[in-house]
């Protein structure tokens, strides 16, 4: 084989390599409760179907985060800075390099959840909410590529293009400790 024939192997390898590692990925994990038992116990008549948690905003932080600043870990750092304990996501804008986010994927206890990821694929971040409990953020967002939305619970690897702009409402007036406690049912 010549030396320019395996040059022109070499360059269809690679880029054959790199189209296949930009390729969207997916995994799915099953998420069991701490105490497995939790996850086949019935519904409680103590808790009801619905109830309401009443509080005010005591401020509104707005987080800005740069270029290829790790979104999750931003927002994470500037609530502990804040002190921001209970909280709603009410927004946020920007742009992400990549992407990773998980939704669920079962109907029964104890849930899946199936974790998509796609680090060269560049999005518009559209939205996000969720809330901060007790320090820990949990917040789902919806991107945007030319083609099609991407929407899921915001996942650890998700680096900023452009900027991130992310708004909170802090409360220091209610307790959200179990929002989103699957097994308080």
């Amino acid at each position: 084989m010549t030396s320019k024939r395996k040059t022109k192997l070499l360059v269809a390898v690679l880029m054959t390599a790199g189209v296949l590692c930009a390729q969207e990925t997916r995994r799915t994990i099953t998420n069991p409760s701490p105490n497995p038992t939790d996850d086949s116990k019935l519904n409680s008549s103590a808790v009801p179907d619905a109830y309401a948690l009443v509080g005010h905003f005591d401020r509104i932080v707005v987080i800005r985060l740069k270029n290829r600043a790790n979104l999750l870990a931003g927002i994470t750092k500037v609530v502990q800075e804040q002190n921001i304990k209970n909280g709603v996501i009410l927004s946020a804008i920007g742009s992400l390099r990549g992407y990773e986010v998980h939704a669920v994927t079962n109907r029964d206890l104890p849930t899946q959840d199936t974790i998509t990821k796609n680090p060269t694929q560049p999005v518009d971040l559209v939205s996000m909410n969720g809330y901060v409990i007790n320090g820990r953020i949990h917040a789902h967002m919806t991107l945007a590529t030319p083609d099609r939305v991407i929407a899921g619970h915001l996942e650890a690897e998700n680096e900023v293009y452009t900027y991130a702009i992310v708004t909170i409402g802090v409360m220091s007036d209610t307790n959200l400790d179990k929002i989103d406690d699957k097994t308080y049912r």
